[in-house]
C-alpha cells in the first residue's frame, strides 16, 4: 500500500496487549501467527482532476480511491481516523462481522456519533472467519462518493484458497463521479425534496476510462500474460446504481461474494448492487490483444433518470508478440446487457450457492415481513415550490413497513441503548406492514405516505430470524440492495411479484444457500434471508442506494447480550466520539 501514514504491526502472541487478547479469545482460539495492522486514515480535501476538471474532494491520506487494506483471516485492525475535513465523518467496515465490537462498525448516529472536524477516533476490530473481499467507506451523508477502499482478506497463514492460487490479483472498485461536490448535490436534493442530480460518470479504480474526454492516459490498466489466471476482486462502491460488468471475449468464474466462498460458476457478465463484492477468476486464453473491461448501469426503475455512461478499464496482454501491435490498437469492446435487463440480473443473482451443505436456521423464532420501497410526503406547512420538488408538489420519502427512518442527532442508537437513555428511539418497529395490500400492483395513493420515526426491533441473543424483504411498486418499483450490518445471512430464495408463504416456501434452498451481507431484492419482487442473532449490539439494515437511506429506507435491530463475556458487547472505548 505504500502510504507514509501506514504502520503495519508485527507478530502478535498470546501475551499481547489486552484488547487483542480479548478479541482472540472471543474466537475461542489464541492464534500466535495472527497480526495486528496499524493504519492512520487522515480525512482531508485533495485536488483531483477528472473529466477535464480539477476540484477538491474528500479523501483518505490524499488518495482517491483510498488505500486498500490487506489482512489475513484472524488478523486485527487498528485504524486511527483523524478528521481534517470540514464535514462530520465516520468509517464503516462493510461486511466485517464486528463480533462484540459494534462500537467499531461506523455508521453515524447508529453505533457512534460522527467524528467532528478536528477530532479523531480509533477503530479496533478483528477479522473472524471471513475470507475474500470486503471494503470500507464513509458512512456520513454522501462522503462515500470519494471516501472508500478495498479490504482484502486472505486465508490464515499456512492455509490456501479453495481454488488454484491465481498468478495475479487485482481489486476492481466501481465508483461514481460527479462534476460537483457530492455533498452539495445531496444537500440541494434534501432542500428541494426532489431527486438528486445523477452522476456524470462511473469509474473503475477512480478513473472513468478512455471513452471520456481528458481520461485516456489515466485509464486503469490490468496487465495479464497469456495463459495466466487472474483474480479480480470486484466491489460496487457506486452511491446509487447497480452495475453490470463484463470483459470482451472473456468469461468469469465466480468463486466468492461478500467475503464468503461460493460454488464456482461461469458467466460472461456479473451484476453488483452498491455494497456488494464479487470475486472472479479470468484466464488469459484469448489472442494477445487489449480488451475492454466495461461497466454500466442496471437501471430497474421505470421512468427514473440514471447515468447511462459506460466506464472502461483495459485488460492488456503482456505477451511479447502483442507489445507493439497491441499498444497501438483500439481495445476490443464487449457487449453489455441492456440497461433494463432484469432477466440477466436475476439469472446472475440466482446462480449463487455455498460450496457445500450449510447449517441453515430452521426452527424460526422471529419471522418478519418487511416491505421496502419509495413513497412521497405531502408538502409540509410553509413549504414552497422550491422545497417540494417531488412529483406533484411532494417530497420524496422511502420506508420499511411504512416507517421512514429518522437518524437521531444527540446520541447514537448504540450509546442510547447501552446507557439506557430514554427518548432516542422506540422499540416498536412493526413485524409486518400495518396494512396488507397488493405490494407490486397498483397501490392506492392512500398508502404512499410513510410515517417518520426512529423505530428499532429487539432480538434476543441466539434467536433464529427470517426476514421476507418485499419490494413495492409505490411510485416506482426498483431493485434494492439491502445491507445488514454486523451479520452475514443466508439468501434462501428470491422471486417476482408478492411473496406467497404457501407457494414460495417450497422454493427455499435449505441445503446450500449463499452467505451474503447485501441482498439484491428484485424489482417488483422479494428475497428471503435467515440468520442467527449471535452478535450483540445495534445493527442497521438499510438500502445501499444512498439516496434511499437518506429518504428513510432503513431500520435497526437491537440484539441483546447473551450469557457470559463472550456473548456480551464490549465496553465502549474511551475515545468514542460525543455528539
Amino acid at each position: 500500500m505504500g502510504s507514509v501514514f501506514n504502520r503495519i504491526g508485527a507478530l502478535v502472541s498470546c501475551s499481547c496487549i489486552l484488547f487483542v487478547l480479548s478479541l482472540v479469545f472471543a474466537n475461542g482460539i489464541c492464534m500466535a501467527d495472527a497480526k495486528t495492522h496499524y493504519h492512520d486514515f487522515v480525512i482531508q480535501a485533495a485536488k483531483v482532476k477528472r473529466l477535464c476538471k480539477t476540484q477538491n474532494v474528500i479523501t483518505v491520506n490524499g488518495q482517491f480511491p483510498g488505500p486498500n487494506l490487506e489482512v489475513n483471516n484472524g488478523d486485527t485492525l487498528v485504524i486511527n481516523v483523524v478528521n481534517k475535513a470540514q464535514y462530520n465523518v465516520s468509517i464503516h467496515w462493510h461486511g466485517v462481522r464486528q463480533m462484540r465490537t459494534a462500537w467499531a462498525d461506523g455508521p453515524e448516529f447508529i453505533t457512534q456519533c460522527p467524528i467532528r472536524p478536528g477530532g479523531s477516533y480509533t477503530y479496533r476490530f478483528m477479522i473472524q472467519g471471513q475470507e475474500g473481499t470486503l471494503w470500507w467507506h464513509a458512512h456520513s451523508s454522501w462522503l462515500r462518493a470519494t471516501v472508500y477502499g478495498a479490504l482484502i482478506i486472505r486465508p490464515k497463514q499456512g492455509e490456501s484458497y479453495p481454488f488454484a492460487k491465481p498468478k495475479r490479483e487485482t481489486p476492481i472498485l466501481l465508483g461514481e463521479w460527479w462534476n460537483a461536490n457530492p455533498m452539495d448535490v445531496i444537500r440541494e436534493a434534501t432542500r428541494s425534496g426532489g431527486a438528486p442530480n445523477i452522476s456524470d460518470a462511473f469509474t473503475i479504480n477512480g478513473q472513468p476510462g478512455d471513452l471520456f474526454n481528458c481520461s485516456t492516459k489515466d485509464t486503469t490498466l490490468v496487465p495479464v500474460a497469456s495463459g495466466e489466471t487472474l483474480l479480480l476482486r470486484v466491489i460496487n462502491a457506486a452511491l446509487n446504481q447497480q452495475l453490470f460488468l463484463t470483459i470482451a471475449n472473456h468469461k468469469f468464474i465466480v468463486v466468492g461474494a461478500d467475503a464468503s466462498y461460493v460454488k464456482p460458476f461461469t458467466t460472461s457478465v456479473i451484476m453488483l448492487g452498491p455494497g456488494q463484492t464479487t470475486d472472479v477468476l479470468i484466464t488469459a486464453d484469448q489472442p494477445p490483444a487489449r480488451y475492454y473491461m466495461a461497466a454500466r448501469a442496471y437501471a430497474s426503475a421505470q421512468g427514473a433518470t440514471f447515468d447511462n455512461t459506460t466506464t472502461t478499464a483495459i485488460l492488456e496482454y503482456k505477451s511479447t508478440p502483442c507489445q507493439a501491435k497491441c499498444l497501438s490498437s483500439k481495445p476490443i469492446m464487449p457487449n453489455l446487457p441492456a440497461y433494463n435487463d432484469t432477466t440477466t440480473a436475476s439469472a446472475f443473482t440466482k446462480s449463487f450457492k455455498s460450496p457445500r451443505k450449510v447449517e441453515v436456521p430452521t426452527d424460526i423464532d422471529e419471522n418478519l415481513f418487511v416491505t421496502v420501497g419509495l413513497g412521497l410526503q405531502n408538502c409540509p406547512p410553509g413549504g414552497t415550490n422550491q422545497t417540494c420538488q417531488g412529483p406533484n408538489g411532494t417530497r420524496f420519502a422511502a420506508s420499511m413497513n411504512n416507517v421512514s427512518f429518522v437518524l437521531p442527532s444527540n446520541f447514537s442508537l448504540l450509546q442510547a441503548h447501552h446507557k439506557g437513555v430514554p427518548g432516542v428511539f422506540t422499540s416498536d418497529f412493526p413485524v409486518s406492514p400495518p396494512v396488507k395490500f397488493d405490494y407490486t400492483g397498483n397501490v392506492s395513493r392512500s398508502l404512499w405516505q410513510p410515517l417518520k420515526g426512529t423505530k428499532v426491533y429487539n432480538l434476543k441473543f441466539g434467536s433464529r430470524v427470517q426476514i421476507v424483504l418485499q419490494g413495492t411498486s409505490i411510485f416506482t418499483a426498483e431493485n434494492h440492495p439491502i445491507h445488514l450490518h454486523g451479520y452475514d445471512f443466508y439468501i434462501l430464495a428470491e422471486g417476482f411479484g408478492n411473496f406467497d408463504p404457501k407457494k414460495d416456501s417450497s422454493k427455499f434452498n435449505l441445503v446450500d444457500p449463499p452467505l451474503r451481507n447485501t441482498a439484491s431484492v428484485p424489482v417488483n419482487g422479494w428475497s428471503v434471508i435467515r440468520f442467527v442473532a449471535d452478535n450483540p449490539g445495534v445493527w442497521i439494515m438499510h438500502c445501499h442506494l444512498d439516496v434511499h437511506i437518506g429518504w428513510g429506507l432503513a431500520m435497526a435491530f437491537i440484539v441483546d447480550n447473551g450469557v457470559g463475556e463472550l456473548q456480551t458487547l464490549e465496553a465502549p472505548p474511551n475515545d468514542l466520539p460525543v455528539c
